[in-house]
């Protein structure tokens, strides 16, 4: 894994079998040596991610925060509202979002009766760390619902000991605006191994 950080700095995470596949690189390279070494070793890394996450003084706040009005917490019961909702939705909007009713927390916003967005989160990699996706139907974009999912995840996962961490892929500049509309910060860039390919 590579976090290239907003400040500037920049971590690597590599197992002993990939360490030992760069070591003729030495100890001065770049982020783009490293992923053309890696390439040519055969490791697929995928298009970077954008993380965003709360700052201290945004997660104090979210401990205080009330339930935005018209969200609620999703469960087996809503199954069908929620089968009916991912009917409206593309698959690869689906595919990116990786919302689930079944994840450690789901939620949903609703004009009237009608779900028009959802989100979960769980803890990734089994870390304090909250992962959340939303989805919101093309014709209910940019009122709020989408931001109005998130804060209520957020705020829950807080208050459950997590910390919220919402990710996008580089050129989904929607979903960015949507994380920074909910006051999450931009944290660095994140790339990881698609697959294993060291044998």
């Amino acid at each position: 894994m590579i976090l290239e950080h907003a400040a500037g700095d920049v971590r690597v995470v590599m197992s002993p079998e990939v360490s030992a596949l760069v070591e003729p690189l030495g100890q001065n390279w770049t982020v783009e040596q490293l992923q053309k070494t890696l390439a040519h070793q055969g490791i697929t890394l995928n298009g970077a991610d954008l993380l965003h996450h709360y700052s201290e003084a945004e997660t104090r706040r979210l401990a205080r925060m009330p339930m935005p009005e018209g969200v609620r917490r999703l469960g087996p019961a809503d199954a069908e509202l929620f089968a009916a909702f991912q009917a409206e939705v593309s698959l690869p909007d689906l595919d990116a979002a990786y919302v689930e009713l079944e994840h450690w927390a789901a939620f949903g916003a609703f004009s009237g009766k009608r779900l028009v967005a959802a989100g979960s989160i769980y803890p990734w990699m089994n870390s304090a760390i909250g992962d959340i996706g939303v989805l919101t139907l093309v014709s209910e974009r940019g009122r709020g619902f989408g931001r109005n999912v998130v804060l209520a995840m957020s705020t829950y996962a807080v208050g459950e000991g997590l910390h919220p961490q919402f990710r996008c892929q580089r050129d989904n500049s929607a979903s960015a605006a949507l994380g920074k509309s909910a006051g999450l910060q931009f944290y660095g860039n994140w790339t990881a191994e698609l697959r294993n390919a060291v044998e």
